[in-house]
């Protein structure tokens, strides 16, 4: 499972790396995402790459928020199967959050790639009307087996993408369930870091640069 998420980088940056060609909302930098709020995600629309702002977990006729979502559950799902071929977005990301047990103590931790770079997630988005006829914009973040360096928080980690391949998954013209779900690979643990952080991501109003910052072990002791 992942359940917090930052996205500390400027509109121009985001723009720029992923080929955003419109952008559909009032960008914001973004440290500590937690699910229902928005995020930005990347999907195509009238033939442009547009970013546009999305709540994240789609609500599931059952009744539970889904913020993370195993591809092969939802391609044998006929309900879901849709939106898997037709549905798919990216999920602008440098840092993912868990939280170390060690002993009876916990710390939070952040997820990187070398120099704190973006990369994209795999999605899935859905459109549909509240009690209210209000037309309610949901997304999930799809999810892969995890690498090591996850395998102590979760046994699955986001699907992260290259940039060759979050073109692919966002291309109208795929609709193959294989080609799709051979997209979603175990990321590479070489690729990734983990330091400690604040435990103030744990609170869903704290969205500041502190959030980001490497934190004295010691200090995250004391304040954990």
């Amino acid at each position: 499972m992942c359940r917090r998420f930052s996205l500390s980088a400027d509109l121009d940056e985001v723009r720029d790396f992923f080929g955003v060609n419109r952008v559909m909302y009032y960008y914001k930098t973004r440290y500590n995402i937690s699910p229902t709020q928005p995020i930005p995600i990347v999907m195509h629309h009238d033939g442009e790459k547009v970013l546009d702002e999305f709540r994240w977990g789609m609500v599931p006729y059952w009744g539970k928020d889904c913020v993370n979502a195993d591809l092969n559950t939802f391609s044998i799902n006929p309900a879901y199967r849709k939106l898997v071929e037709t549905q798919r977005c990216i999920i602008p990301c440098n840092g993912f959050y868990y939280w170390r047990n060690m002993g009876k103590k916990s710390y939070a931790v952040r997820v990187i790639l070398p120099g704190q770079q973006m990369f994209a997630i795999a999605g899935l988005y859905e459109i549909w009307q509240d009690t209210r006829k209000e037309p309610m914009r949901t997304c999930t973040m799809v999810m892969a087996p995890s690498n090591r360096t996850i395998a102590e928080f979760s046994s699955h980690m986001p699907a992260i993408l290259s940039l060759d391949e979050a073109d692919r998954w966002l291309d109208p013209e795929i609709k193959d369930l294989n080609e799709l779900q051979h997209m979603v690979q175990t990321f590479d643990e070489e690729d990734m870091q983990a330091y400690p952080v604040t435990p103030l991501v744990g609170n869903d109003g704290h969205d500041h640069e502190e959030c980001i910052r490497e934190m004295d072990l010691k200090l995250a002791w004391v304040k954990s």
